[in-house]
């Protein structure tokens, strides 16, 4: 049990694997928020570190927010499950290229609770046998 006090707990599992793909290639990146006594989920933000402010996907309060969302990920990242049904907050990145390449986050925020899930995964996108 962890007392808040004001303070978000930030519960971080961070991927051993590294997930490798080629150029081209639709990827999905694998994240499920743990449930926390029925709480709903409010929203899920999916971040690349090097991005800064900029977000890959935002889903909140049942919608894509496309305001802040990095350009290079437009039109080419969508949630496996919109619904989220048994917290599956998987991220699916069509087209993958070598700039696809990084640290991703997936950020989890449920209602009735100040904790943030966070799931770390790499992503190393290669060119095809010989290209």
């Amino acid at each position: 049990m962890f007392l808040t006090c004001g303070h978000k707990h930030k519960d971080t599992k961070e991927s051993k694997k590294i997930i490798t793909a080629e150029s081209g290639q639709n990827v999905t990146l694998t994240c499920e928020a743990p449930k926390y006594n029925n709480n709903t989920i409010r929203a899920v933000e999916w971040r690349r570190a090097d991005l800064g402010t900029e977000h890959v996907l935002l889903y909140r309060d049942g919608h894509f927010e496309l305001s802040n969302q990095h350009p290079s990920f437009k039109n080419r990242v969508d949630l496996q499950d919109t619904q989220m049904k048994d917290g599956d907050v998987c991220l699916i990145l069509k087209d993958v290229t070598v700039n696809d390449s990084g640290l991703y986050e997936c950020h989890v925020f449920t209602t009735g609770t100040n904790n943030e899930f966070i799931i770390i995964i790499y992503l190393r996108v290669v060119a095809p046998p010989g290209e």
